[in-house]
C-alpha cells in the first residue's frame, strides 16, 4: 500500500508537469495519457520501492511495539531475529527486483516515455499546422492552411524556396491529408496546382501530390539516450567504446606545445566522460541495495519509537529518505571529480544504513532475550 502511495505521488508530479496540460487542452486522449503513465511507473519504482519498504517497516513495527505484541513475543521465548527474518528475506527479494528495475526496465521505460513526449509536443506544435497562419518551421518551404480538421486540411498553399530566400514554385490545393512520424511530415495534396515561379510556367495539376518535410533535428526527439537514461548494458558498451577510441592524428604544422595542449584536452574530456559513465553504473547498482538498508534501520527504529500514529512513521521515513538521497545528490555533483571519489559517496548511505541498522537490531534482539 505504501509503495502504491509513493508511486502515485511521484507519478502525479511528473504527469502534472508534462502530460496533464496536453490532456486539459484536448491535444491528447486518455489512452495516450495512460500509455505515458504506464511508461513512467517502472521509472518511479526506482524511488518508490525503497521508500515504500521503509515506511511500511516503520509503521508495522511501530504498531507492533505500541500494541505490546513485542512483549508477548518476548514472553514466548521467541527472539526478535526470528520474527524479523521473513521481513529481511523480503527486503533481499526487493533488492533483486530493484536491480531489475534500476539496471534495465526503468531506463528503457524512461527513454520510451521521453520519445513519446517529444512526439506529442512535435505533433501538436509544428505537425498540427495551425490554420490561418504562415508556417515557416520547415526547411525551404512556407505553408499556409485555411482549415485543419484533425489532419484533414483545406485551402493549402505551399511556397517552395531555393537557398532559403528565393521563391522557386508555389503549390495550391483545395484539400490535403496530413500524416506524421517522429522524423518527418507528409502532406498528400489533392488536385494540387503547381506553378514554377522562377520560369512563370504552369507545371500542371496533380490528382494526388505527396510532399514530405523533414522535421528540424531539435524537434525529432533524442536519437540516443542520455547517459543518465541508459541501461547498465548500454553504459558498459559506452565504456568499452570509450576505451577503444584513440586520438586522431594531429594536423601538420602544430608546435610541440600545441600538440601537448591538444592531447591534454582530449585526455581531460575522455576522463570526464569515463567518470560520468562509471558514476551512473555505480548509481544504478547502489540503488538496488536501498531496500535492505532501509529495512535494517526501519525495524529497530519502529520498535524504539513504538507509536501508533501513522504520521510519525511517515515523517521518520521522509527524514531517512532525505538523508539517503542527500548522499546521492552530493555524489552527482561530484560525478566528474574523480579525486573526490563520487562512486564511493554513492555507496556510503548503504554502508551507513546497514551498519547502523545491524547494530540497532542486535541491541534490540539482546533486549528481547
Amino acid at each position: 500500500m505504501t509503495m502504491m502511495v509513493f508511486t502515485f505521488v511521484l507519478l502525479l508530479g511528473n504527469a502534472l508537469k508534462e502530460i496533464l496540460p496536453l490532456l486539459v487542452s484536448g491535444q491528447v486522449s486518455f489512452g495516450t495519457v495512460a500509455e505515458a503513465v504506464g511508461l513512467l511507473v517502472p521509472f518511479v519504482w526506482v524511488y518508490a520501492l525503497p521508500m515504500g519498504m521503509l515506511t511500511a517497516t516503520l509503521l508495522i513495527f511501530g504498531r507492533f511495539s505500541a500494541d505490546q505484541e513485542l512483549t508477548a513475543v518476548r514472553a514466548s521465548g521467541i527472539s526478535l531475529l526470528t520474527v524479523v527474518s521473513p521481513i529481511l528475506l523480503l527486503s533481499v527479494a526487493l533488492c533483486v527486483a530493484s536491480a531489475l528495475v534500476n539496471l534495465e526496465l526503468g531506463p528503457r521505460c524512461r527513454v520510451a516515455y521521453t520519445t513519446l513526449l517529444y512526439k506529442l509536443r512535435t505533433q501538436f506544435t509544428t505537425a498540427q499546422l495551425p490554420e490561418g497562419q504562415f508556417i515557416r518551421d520547415f526547411k525551404d518551404a512556407i505553408c499556409y492552411v485555411g482549415k485543419n480538421r484533425a489532419g484533414e486540411l483545406q485551402d493549402v498553399t505551399i511556397v517552395m524556396l531555393k537557398n532559403e530566400t528565393n521563391f522557386e514554385r508555389t503549390i495550391r490545393a483545395p484539400r490535403a491529408k496530413l500524416e506524421f512520424t517522429v522524423t518527418n511530415l507528409t502532406l498528400y495534396l489533392t488536385n494540387a496546382k503547381v506553378i514554377n515561379l522562377s520560369e512563370n510556367i504552369d507545371a500542371g495539376t496533380f490528382e494526388v501530390l505527396p510532399l514530405e518535410f523533414d522535421l528540424e533535428p531539435a524537434k525529432q526527439g533524442p536519437q540516443k539516450p542520455r547517459i543518465d537514461d541508459m541501461t547498465f548494458t548500454q553504459l558498459r558498451g559506452e565504456l568499452e567504446e570509450l576505451e577503444r577510441i584513440r586520438l586522431l592524428p594531429p594536423p601538420r604544422g602544430l608546435t610541440p606545445d600545441q600538440l601537448r595542449a591538444r592531447k591534454q584536452e582530449w585526455e581531460r574530456t575522455r576522463h570526464d566522460l569515463f567518470s560520468q559513465i562509471l558514476f551512473q553504473m555505480h548509481r544504478q547498482v547502489s540503488f538496488s541495495f536501498a531496500c535492505f538498508g532501509f529495512t535494517l534501520v526501519g525495524i529497530p527504529l519502529g520498535i524504539r519509537v513504538h507509536r501508533r500514529e501513522t504520521n510519525v512513521g511517515i515523517a521518520m521515513a521522509l527524514l531517512l529518505v532525505a538523508i539517503y538521497y542527500s548522499f546521492v545528490l552530493l555524489g552527482q555533483a561530484l560525478d566528474t571529480r574523480a579525486d573526490f571519489a563520487p562512486c564511493l559517496v554513492l555507496w556510503l548511505p548503504n554502508f551507513l544504513f546497514q551498519a547502523v541498522g545491524s547494530v540497532l537490531l542486535w541491541r534490540a534482539n539482546r533486549g528481547a532475550g
